[in-house]
């Protein structure tokens, strides 16, 4: 225990303000996490110490106990300690919580505390974090039941769902090459505490936090998760996000290359959402165009690897990853090894421009990114696409309209007349619709690149936003998951 103490302490240092708690925790109820929340909120650091196992009191080992407080998000480090008075003669917390109940009776840590000036405080926390599981379970519950199979689409396009099922298949055939901007997706899960008295401001009291990665990264763990081999190419800045990203994609199988900037601070992109809507989203970024000597690091390792690529995914959300200059460059070696390229130009809170992703493949923007690319705000959407596809000779171009799903159109045939059909969106019932383009573009891409055609490529891309939607925040997919959902 003593070797222990000392190991966190030197991990700490000396200028971190400590909190300690202790206990049993045989099963880590609600009343535990709000203790813990208090404990942390008045602190830098909380250390808890797990009661070493007595048949009299503890119900569960020790060490399943321990990994149950470390799960806890309050938490910065946990250990089993079997003298109470001595961990805290060692550890010299700043502060050390104990429930409201202990406040009437002797608590012998006080003398020692009273030595070098620890307090002693007493609370049960907040009952307004009674809600905190309930909140919790945004991340964890899924709803798939509501994902419903177009049946006359698939009669139309006469689609099989076995060959469906071996285009998944052979997804793990693939080399892909993603392209863009590293966004990391903070979601801040809040308790509304109501409105305030001073002015019209709605009040919130954040819970709990969970980082997971978005951008152009969550599309290169996708196609990883998915079976590919996937590069991945992008700019972070020097700070802890960049680190997280760093690992959050190795653990899903991405070879990175990612080049630091350190004038451009790792895109960070909260999100503060209460009782299953998002409330408020603060965006942390610098969108100034990365310099020269980036950019050209970047296409020499491309040029290294160029050979092994079969599908090239430019994700672009005009954040200053992808010059034109840059993307131009990328094309030409596509062009030359026949490497399938496909692209999303994302504008939902900023000015971009999908006309920049000339001679593709495949381009999948939004409406109001179709309309702003050719400054038309009047046609409609297929005379629209047509004067998209004819400005920037893209081979298939998949208008993504949110709730109505996407509109498809596949050039003109023999006889001039133009190739268009409508996905209806699979899933109506959408607990977050973020990343759901991220989702239809690489799987829609991925098929695309096996040599299936536009109008099963589209389904698997719709099936993946539908899956993608179905849950709280940017979780890779599984391939897994998505032929389960067409066994349906």
């Amino acid at each position: 225990m003593i070797e222990k103490i000392k190991e966190i302490k030197q991990k700490i240092g000396d200028d971190r303000v400590i909190s300690f708690v202790s206990g049993n925790f045989n099963i880590l109820h609600i009343g535990h996490q709000r203790l813990l929340r208090f404990a942390k909120e008045n602190s830098d650091i909380l250390v808890v110490g797990v009661n070493k196992y007595d048949p009299n009191t503890s119900l569960i080992d020790a060490n399943l106990r321990l990994e149950g407080i470390l799960n806890s998000i309050f938490v910065d480090y946990a250990l089993i300690i079997d003298n109470y008075l001595e961990c805290i003669k060692y550890l010299k917390p700043d502060i050390i919580v104990k429930g409201k109940e202990h406040e009437n009776m002797q608590n012998p840590e006080y003398d020692i505390l009273k030595e070098y000036g620890g307090k002693l405080i007493f609370s049960s926390g907040n009952i307004g974090f009674s809600s905190f599981e309930l909140l919790q379970h945004e991340f964890k519950d899924i709803e798939l039941k509501k994902i419903k199979k177009p049946k006359n689409y698939f009669l139309r396009h006469n689609i099989d769902i076995k060959k469906i099922k071996n285009t998944i298949e052979d997804f793990s055939k693939l080399n892909i090459a993603v392209i863009g901007d590293t966004i990391i997706d903070e979601y801040i899960i809040c308790d509304p505490i109501g409105m305030s008295q001073e002015d019209p401001t709605i009040v919130i009291t954040p819970i709990s936090n969970k980082l997971f990665l978005g951008g152009a990264s969550i599309v290169a763990a996708h196609t990883s998760s998915l079976g590919a081999s996937v590069d991945y190419y992008s700019v972070t800045g020097k700070d802890n996000i960049a680190t997280f990203a760093h690992k959050e994609l190795a653990a899903y199988g991405v070879n990175s290359y990612l080049y630091e900037d350190i004038t451009r601070p790792t895109t960070l992109k909260q999100r503060y959402r209460a009782n299953d809507k998002t409330l408020l989203r603060v965006n942390h970024l610098k969108a100034h165009s990365i310099d020269k000597a980036i950019q050209n690091t970047i296409l020499k390792d491309f040029e290294k690897n160029q050979k092994k690529y079969d599908l090239v995914i430019f994700s672009d959300f005009s954040y200053g990853n992808l010059s034109l200059s840059l993307i131009n460059q990328i094309i030409d070696i596509c062009k030359k090894n026949n490497i399938y390229i496909s692209a999303d130009s994302q504008s939902s809170s900023q000015t971009g421009d999908i006309t920049k992703f000339c001679n593709i493949d495949l381009l999948t923007p939004t409406e109001r990114e179709a309309r702003f690319g050719v400054n038309d705000f009047e046609s409609g959407l297929i005379v629209l696409s047509d004067k998209i596809q004819k400005k920037i000779n893209c081979k298939y171009l998949i208008t993504t309209l949110g709730k109505e799903g996407v509109l498809i159109y596949a050039g003109r045939d023999e006889k001039g007349d133009m190739l268009v059909d409508r996905l209806p969106a699979l899933n109506l019932f959408a607990k977050d619709v973020a990343g759901a383009g991220d989702s239809f573009l690489m799987a829609t891409s991925m098929s695309l690149s096996l040599g299936k055609d536009i109008w099963e490529s589209a389904y698997i891309g719709s099936l993946c936003a539908a899956i993608q939607v179905a849950r709280v925040g940017n979780v890779p997919l599984k391939k897994e998951e998505v032929l389960t959902e067409l066994d349906k």
